[in-house]
C-alpha cells in the first residue's frame, strides 16, 4: 500500500515536471491558427444546419476575426512567433469563443 502511494507521488511529480517543460516551450502559432479554423468550421456547420441565427453567426464570427487579427499582429511584432503570454491570451479568448459557439448552437433559437 505504501509503495503504491510513493509510486503515485513520483508519477505525479514526473507529470508535473513534464507539464512545466511543455509550458516553457515557445508557443506554436499553428495551434492557434488550427483552433481558429476549427471554430470557423463549427460556425459554418451551425449556419448550414440552422442552429445559428444571423445575429449569433455575426457575433461569433466577429470574435473569431478579432482573435485572428490579434494573432496576426502578435506574429508581425515578434518575428513570426508567439510568446507564451500571447499564446495563453489567444487560447483564453478562443476558449471563451468556443463556449459562445456551443451555447449559441444549442439554445432554442433557430434560423
Amino acid at each position: 500500500m505504501i509503495k503504491h502511494a510513493i509510486f503515485g507521488n513520483i508519477l505525479l511529480g514526473t507529470f508535473g515536471a513534464a507539464a512545466l517543460v511543455i509550458n516553457a516551450l515557445p508557443a506554436q502559432a499553428g495551434e492557434v491558427h488550427n483552433r481558429l479554423e476549427n471554430q470557423q468550421d463549427r460556425i459554418a456547420q451551425g449556419v448550414s444546419s440552422g442552429q445559428l441565427t444571423f445575429g449569433e453567426y455575426r457575433s461569433v464570427e466577429n470574435h473569431v476575426d478579432a482573435i485572428n487579427a490579434q494573432r496576426e499582429r502578435d506574429l508581425r511584432n515578434d518575428g513570426g512567433h508567439l510568446t507564451p503570454a500571447q499564446s495563453h491570451q489567444l487560447n483564453r479568448e478562443l476558449n471563451n469563443n468556443s463556449e459562445r459557439i456551443y451555447f449559441d448552437k444549442h439554445n432554442l433559437r433557430k434560423q
